[in-house]
């Protein structure tokens, strides 16, 4: 059974949140929370927040147990982007593009290995 958060239209480049995610996929969910938690990136907070969510969904929505719990799939894709001016010399102006994106998590339970004798 999957379990699924986002957090969409975040206001973080998405090339500087990957760089975060790629560190907690695959991970047990106990495993990248701490991880999370101890990484000095500003993007670490956020994606906390959204594992942390999905893990709650899990556990009031699902029933499941956050023991059996791992990080399946987790992907930082890009949003809308603001387009924003900076006023520049001769009158001229310069594009800002304030990027955004869009983090989705799912969670899975740990497949009990089956042994055939």
């Amino acid at each position: 059974m999957e379990i699924r958060a986002t957090y969409r239209f975040l206001r973080m480049s998405p090339q500087k949140v990957r760089q975060v995610v790629d560190l907690v996929r695959g991970r047990q969910v106990d495993s990248a929370l701490a991880v999370l938690k101890f990484t000095p990136r500003a993007a670490a907070r956020e994606v906390y927040k959204v594992l942390a969510s999905a893990v709650a969904n899990a556990e009031n929505n699902a029933m499941l147990s956050r023991e059996d719990l791992y990080v399946a799939a987790i992907q930082a894709d890009e949003g809308p982007r603001l387009k924003r001016w900076r006023a520049r010399a001769r009158g001229r102006a310069d594009r800002i593009l304030k990027r955004t994106c869009h983090v989705t998590v799912v969670l899975d339970e740990y497949e009990e290995a089956v042994e055939t004798v």
